[in-house]
């Protein structure tokens, strides 16, 4: 069997024991997401020789002859959000249920119940960059806002660690066989090349009680990631476009007990050449460059295109329903549910994310780390992990300050 170059450390990846994790719930002190933006080096070289390929194929009257400088001008995108510059740091809903209201009246208790246990069924997540990346090709252009020259953007991937085990990984790259529509449309598309997932180690229950997913009361777990990808440029007619969506991709699994090996994984690796057992839908315009102009040093004035800012956004979103087994027995799982209550204050739980992203040199791809974890655990061990400055707190006079005693900047 011959694997990708690329896929070859993910493939070691797949085949390595993970080590059992607390599920969602329970007592792990943070969960670690990353966020993988992959660049290459060689991708340019590969669209070209596809757009000599197209010119041989078509001759020079074809469609493969589109000039690369045109702008999107006709191009109908949808306006998105932009996310906070610098760190993020803000309460998160992770899905804590009013358990507290089972305790009611006898005839309202299933119903309470039902609703409850749906509500557990459901958790999403969002991540993404920090800070803006600024370059989606390696150079300017002096050809137009489109050229593809130089373009090292080549695929995005996500990991989920609890602890120092890795529960949760996906990696996706620019789809080589059809390289022909960056060239034609100035439109890349995704496919999957790696996945693992673990329902034991979802985060499903959606709950703060110590519950264990377990397909004897849960079954249809479903795990669906969306990748959205943004960018902002100036354009030779002087318009302004300001975080411009320009695609989006989804990726739906379905999983059932059928699917998992003996330690309750999905693992997954795309075969070279073959085409992925998962398809991830969708689509994205490359990243248009932004106009500008200069004076070269005998005055004349000439015009260049920038090297591509972008965003990317992931969203994780995990699902499942309830099995007929398991509502037969709701009032075993009613009273196990309060016997927890008095003792342990897990509705009371508030949790934090925390946000920060660095360039790999040696991997030559953007990771984005996001650590969610309960507000007394998301303290400076943490934010010192991803290299942040130390969490703000407020003082009874009500002036920020750091919590190593130093000023908040502004």
């Amino acid at each position: 069997m011959k694997v990708h170059p690329i896929l070859f450390i993910m493939l070691i990846l797949a085949s390595v024991r993970v080590s059992a994790q607390s599920p969602a719930g329970t007592t792990s002190e943070s969960t670690e997401y990353q966020t993988f933006i992959y660049t290459s080096n060689t991708l340019s070289d590969e669209i070209r020789r596809e757009n000599d390929r197209l010119l041989s194929l078509y001759g020079m009257e074809g469609e493969a002859t589109r000039g690369f400088g045109s702008d999107l001008l006709s191009a109908t995108l949808n306006a998105g959000k932009s996310m906070a510059s610098g760190y993020i740091t803000s309460v998160v809903d992770l899905g804590v249920n009013a358990i507290a209201s089972l305790a009611t009246r006898n005839s309202r208790l299933k119903k309470e119940w039902e609703e409850t246990v749906e509500k557990e069924n459901s958790w999403s997540m969002a991540l993404g960059t920090v800070d803006e990346i600024k370059d989606f090709y390696s150079g300017t252009s002096a050809e137009g806002a489109l050229d593809p020259a130089g373009m090292k953007f080549d695929g995005i991937g996500c990991l989920k660690k609890e602890g120092e085990d890795t529960v949760f990984f996906i990696s996706c790259h620019i789809d080589r066989s059809r390289l022909y529509r960056i060239i034609n449309h100035s439109k890349f598309e995704l496919v999957l090349d790696t996945l693992i997932i673990s329902p034991e180690h979802s985060n499903l229950p959606n709950s703060r009680l110590p519950i264990d997913f377990s397909f004897v009361q849960r079954k249809d777990f479903r795990l669906k990631v969306e990748m959205e990808l943004f960018s902002s440029w100036y354009t030779e007619l002087i318009e302004l476009h300001t975080d411009e969506l320009l695609g989006k991709f989804t990726l739906d699994v379905p999983v059932q007990p059928s699917d998992l090996d003996e330690e309750g994984y999905l693992r997954y690796v795309r075969r070279q050449g073959e085409p992925s057992r998962y398809r991830i839908s969708g689509e994205s315009f490359i990243v248009p460059r932004s106009y500008t102009g200069y004076r070269d040093r005998s005055g004349t004035y000439r015009r260049i295109w920038g090297t591509g800012q972008y965003r990317l956004s992931i969203s994780l979103n995990e699902s499942c329903s309830i099995t007929d087994d398991f509502r037969k027995e709701w009032k075993k799982d009613y009273r196990y549910r309060k016997s927890l209550l008095p003792e342990e204050k897990f509705t009371d739980t508030v949790w934090k994310t925390v946000s920060g992203q660095k360039w790999d040199e040696i991997g030559q791809k953007w990771i984005i780390t996001t650590l969610s974890a309960p507000a007394g655990v998301a303290t400076d061990r943490l934010l010192d992990k991803i290299g942040l400055p130390p969490a703000v707190e407020q003082t009874a006079a009500g002036t920020a300050t750091a919590a190593s005693g130093y000023p908040n900047r502004k």
